[in-house]
C-alpha cells in the first residue's frame, strides 16, 4: 500500500539532532508513511544515526556533494510516493497527532483546500521561563495572523512579514501541487520557505490547524549580510507582486526593512542596522521590546 503522507527531512551535520526528529516522525499517530531523509554530504555520523534505526518507512539518500536544502528537499521530492508531502527540518520536532490532524483537516475540506500548517512553539537554548514565554507571545505580532488560512490573498501577508507558518518543518502539501510548481527554487538559501509557499498558494487554499503542534529549536542566525542578500532575492522574485501590495498601501520594502535592521542591530553593525530603520515599517508598540532587545545585543558586541 502507497503511503498517505511522505516526509521529507532535509540534513547536514546534524546528527547529534536528528534522532529526536526521526523519533517524532516515527512516533506520528498517522502510521502509513514514509520518512526520506537526504544528508546533503554532511561530514559527521549521520549515515550511522540513520542506519541505527530498524524501521522499513525510512528511506536514506545521500548527495555525493552539498547543494543546499532546497536542492535537499527537491531530491526527496523525486523519491517520493505519498499523497501527500511534508517537511520538517532535521533538528525540529512534531507532536505525534500533527499529520493525522492536518491530512484530517484537508480531507474534510473541499478539493480547493491543497495544504495545512500548524501553530510552532520555539524551544531556546538552556529552556525559557513560563513568565518569559507568555511575555514573547504576549508582543508578538504574530498573533494578529497566526492560524489564517485562504488562498491568494495571504501572499500579501506572507510578503509583508505578517504571517509566519514555520513552513519548512509545519507544511503539509499534496503531492500533485508539489510536483506541478516543481519543488523548491534552488536558487534559494533563505527564504526558500515563504517563496514556496507563496506559489502552493496559487494553486490552492492553505488550512490551519490551531494547535502548537510543531516545536522549533532555535539554532541562531545567519550573518546579516546574507540575509539581505537573500532579502533582496526574495523581493526581486515577486517584484510584481510587491508593486502592486505598495500601490494598495502595504508597505512590503519598509517590512523587510525592518527584518534587515533587526538583523544588522543585533549583529552590532549598529550604523547599518539604523539606516535601514529609518526607512523601514514603524513597529508596534508590542515589537518595541524585541526592537530593543536587539540594540542592547548590538551595543553589547560592540563594546566588546
Amino acid at each position: 500500500m502507497a503511503p498517505s503522507v511522505s516526509v521529507i527531512v532535509p540534513t547536514y551535520n546534524r546528527a547529534d539532532a536528528l534522532p529526536r526528529t526521526i523519533e517524532s516522525v516515527l512516533s506520528q499517530t498517522l502510521e502509513n508513511l514514509e520518512l526520506i531523509i537526504v544528508d546533503d554530504a554532511s561530514e559527521d555520523n549521520t549515515e550511522d544515526v540513520v542506519a541505527s534505526y530498524d524501521d522499513e518507512r525510512i528511506q536514506f539518500i545521500q548527495h555525493e556533494i552539498n547543494k543546499g536544502a532546497s536542492a535537499a528537499r527537491n531530491t526527496g521530492i523525486e523519491h517520493a510516493d505519498g499523497e501527500y508531502m511534508a517537511f520538517l527540518d532535521s533538528d525540529d520536532v512534531w507532536l505525534p497527532t500533527k499529520l493525522e490532524k492536518q491530512v484530517l483537516t484537508l480531507e474534510l475540506r473541499s478539493d480547493d483546500w491543497v495544504a495545512a500548517y500548524c501553530e510552532a512553539e520555539t524551544v531556546r537554548p538552556g529552556g525559557q521561563s513560563p513568565l518569559v514565554r507568555w511575555v514573547t507571545r504576549l508582543i508578538s505580532r504574530r498573533n494578529k495572523t497566526e492560524g489564517a488560512e485562504g488562498g491568494k490573498e495571504l501572499i500579501g501577508l506572507i510578503l509583508s512579514d505578517d504571517l509566519h507558518t514555520s513552513a519548512g518543518s509545519s507544511l503539509l502539501v499534496k503531492s500533485d501541487v508539489v510536483r506541478t510548481i516543481d519543488g523548491f527554487d534552488e536558487s534559494f538559501n533563505r527564504f526558500q520557505d515563504p517563496e514556496f509557499l507563496i506559489r502552493v498558494l496559487k494553486h490552492g487554499k492553505l488550512a490551519c490547524v490551531n494547535e502548537p503542534l510543531l516545536l522549533r529549536y532555535e539554532t541562531g542566525s545567519p550573518p546579516a549580510d546574507a540575509v539581505a542578500k537573500a532579502d533582496e532575492h526574495f523581493r526581486r522574485t515577486f517584484a510584481e507582486e510587491v508593486e502592486r501590495l505598495e500601490r494598495q498601501g502595504i508597505d512590503v520594502t519598509g517590512a523587510h526593512h525592518y527584518i534587515l535592521a533587526r538583523q544588522y542591530l543585533d549583529e552590532g553593525q549598529l550604523r547599518t542596522g539604523f539606516r535601514y530603520l529609518r526607512h523601514a515599517r514603524r513597529p508596534e508598540l508590542r515589537q518595541l521590546p524585541g526592537l530593543l532587545l536587539n540594540v542592547y545585543s548590538g551595543l553589547r558586541t560592540h563594546i566588546r
